[in-house]
């Protein structure tokens, strides 16, 4: 290490002695010398050995003085080239690649990490141009892109927040990057600096995460299917054979309330019978809760008509349903309609546990090739901290079913002071518009 320091100093000394401030300095002395030796040389007939003292003293003068300027030069030169080797030993040990090019985009800074990113030397690196370092796909609209920064005059912003970015090796390899751009001005020259990062490892982890969460919506899907599909024969169940056995039973006693004599004993008739009109509501109710049949028999308008009319006459909330382009939701796939239903129904759920409202608004539409529900209320309005309670499961599933499927649910504050439910769904799924 002395050594390479000997061989800047030697250098720096060279260079020393044609600098325009040891330049200066000779002149300088070189006139005062003039100047004293005339003064020296008028008076010298006089006092001969006043001009030998006077030559001496300005001599010795001019020489420190020199002496000086010299070595402040010296000095100065030797900083710079030091801090010049302590930025660089700096950028070298970034663990981000960096590389700064000059306004023909040719690479003019190339530090060890951005050698070790792209396997190349710096040697072979520096004098290229950029585009070297980019897929053949983006070099077209990189050269505009720089170009483009340059003349917003902002001083450095990510690049590629949408889109991930992809780089070049020196082997033809190509490799996902997340990357940062800045420029500054140094007279008329503009230089770029781009520092990057390799995030081939992360990326790769967010692939298998996103190939998970779709799995699991899969599964989930799945379930919800599995779930919908036993509702519903539960429910068929439920109305047509209990149905049926309950109203073979009313008629059974009815017929024997006619042959019953006394009094007590058809008052008790009547009371059984009473409780058998209350056990076949009961069962239509829980049919209905389950899975309406009219859903799949008479189609969506139908049964979110019923609903709404059958949640404002048991929770005594007023409630409204607006429909538009009823026409458009016939023949939906059946996942499109089961999602929609369930939308409204546990949204209703949720207003009658807890809004605490007098008034509840739906609206089913239909607008281009997508259905738009809307559900709201006058109540309390749900608080942000309630939606990542671990127990709003019914709003979670609600969400999973409809992101499955393509669509988007928005949980907000409503005008009226309630809370307002937007869903938004494909008309037809992918499945269906590619066949």
């Amino acid at each position: 290490m002395k050594g390479g320091d000997d061989r800047v100093l030697t250098s720096v000394k060279g260079n020393a002695l044609r600098h325009p401030a040891v330049i200066a300095a000779g002149a300088a002395a070189l006139g005062a010398l003039l100047v004293t030796n005339a003064l020296a040389f008028m008076r010298g007939m006089e006092a001969p050995w006043l001009l030998g003292v006077v030559i001496l003293t300005d001599m010795l003068v001019i020489g420190v003085g020199i002496f000086v300027a010299a070595r402040e030069v010296v000095t100065a030169e030797h900083e710079t080239e030091v801090s010049r080797g302590r930025l660089q030993a700096i950028l070298d040990s970034a663990m981000d690649a960096i590389i700064t090019v000059d306004d023909s985009q040719k690479v003019v800074l190339f530090n060890r990490a951005a050698e070790q990113v792209f396997r190349m030397k710096k040697d072979e690196a520096m004098g290229t141009q950029l585009e070297r370092f980019l897929p053949q796909r983006f070099r077209g609209a990189h050269r505009g892109h720089i170009e483009q920064f340059g003349s917003t005059g902002v001083t450095s912003r990510r690049m590629g927040d949408v889109t991930t970015l992809w780089a070049l090796r020196a082997d033809g390899s190509e490799f996902p990057i997340e990357a940062s751009i800045s420029q500054a001005a140094e007279g008329a020259k503009r230089y770029f600096t781009v520092i990057l990062r390799d995030i081939t490892l992360r990326k790769g982890y967010e692939d298998q995460l996103k190939e998970s969460q779709q799995e699991l919506r899969e599964l989930s899907a799945r379930v919800q299917e599995a779930r919908e599909e036993e509702k519903t024969r539960i429910a068929r169940e439920l109305h047509d054979e209990l149905g049926q056995l309950l109203t073979a039973l009313k008629m059974d006693l009815s017929s024997l309330k006619e042959n019953l004599p006394g009094e007590a004993l058809r008052a008790k008739a009547d009371e059984m019978d009473r409780l058998l009109d209350q056990t076949v509501g009961a069962t239509r109710r829980i049919s209905a809760d389950l899975r309406p049949l009219m859903l799949d028999d008479l189609g969506l308008v139908e049964a979110a008509g019923w609903l709404v009319e059958d949640f404002g006459r048991r929770s005594g909330i007023a409630s409204r349903l607006q429909l538009s382009g009823g026409e458009a939701l016939e023949g939906l796939a059946k996942s499109v309609s089961t999602a929609v239903y369930r939308a409204i129904q546990e949204s209703l759920t949720n207003i009658a546990r807890h809004a605490g409202a007098k008034s509840a608004w739906v609206t089913l539409a239909v607008q281009e090739q997508w259905i738009l529900v809307e559900v709201e209320d006058d109540g309390r309005g749900i608080a942000p901290e309630d939606l990542a309670k671990s127990r709003s499961l019914g709003l979670k599933g609600m969400r999973e079913r409809i992101s499955y499927l393509g669509g988007s649910l928005d949980i907000a504050r409503a005008p009226r002071g309630g809370t307002r439910l937007r869903v938004r769904l494909p008309l037809r799924l992918e499945q269906e518009a590619a066949a």
